[in-house]
C-alpha cells in the first residue's frame, strides 16, 4: 500500500472522506473495545442495513482503518479491528461527543435565532420617523 496522495488536497477534506458520513463514525465507535463480529456490529448499530454495513466496513478496511479476518469454518465467520491509524481517531470522537454536550443548548437552533440583536437604535429611530 502505498499511502494518501495529499498534494493539492485539504487534509481535512481528505479526512473527512477517509471517515465521514453517517455510519463510518459509529462503526469505528463501536470497534473501540475489540474485535467485532459482523453481526455483533450489526446489532450494535441498529438503524444500519445489512447492505450499508457491508459497503461501509468494505471502504474502512480499503482505507486502513479496519482489519477484516476470515476464518474458514462453516458457516463461515468474519470479524472485524480498527487498526492503529483508526485508533488515533478514538479521542478526537471523544473530544466531538464533549462539544456537543457542552453546547446542547445551542445546537439545533436556526443561527438567527441565537445571533439575533437589537436593532441598531439610528435604523430603528429612522423607521418611526417614516411612519
Amino acid at each position: 500500500m502505498e499511502g494518501l496522495d495529499l498534494r493539492g488536497r485539504c487534509p481535512v477534506d481528505l479526512a473527512i472522506d477517509l471517515v465521514g458520513g453517517k455510519w463510518k463514525p459509529l462503526i469505528l465507535y463501536r470497534l473501540r473495545d475489540g474485535t467485532m463480529r459482523f453481526g455483533e456490529l450489526q446489532r450494535a448499530i441498529p438503524k444500519v442495513t445489512q447492505r450499508m454495513l457491508t459497503l461501509q466496513l468494505r471502504e474502512l478496511e480499503r482505507d486502513g482503518l479496519v482489519v477484516r479476518t476470515v476464518y474458514a469454518e462453516v458457516p463461515p465467520r468474519v470479524e472485524y479491528t480498527m487498526t492503529e491509524p483508526a485508533r488515533g481517531l478514538l479521542p478526537i470522537m471523544e473530544s466531538l461527543g464533549r462539544w456537543v454536550i457542552a453546547n446542547q443548548a445551542e445546537l439545533g437552533k436556526p443561527a438567527m435565532a441565537r445571533s439575533a440583536r437589537p436593532a441598531d437604535p439610528e435604523s430603528a429611530s429612522s423607521r418611526s420617523r417614516a411612519s
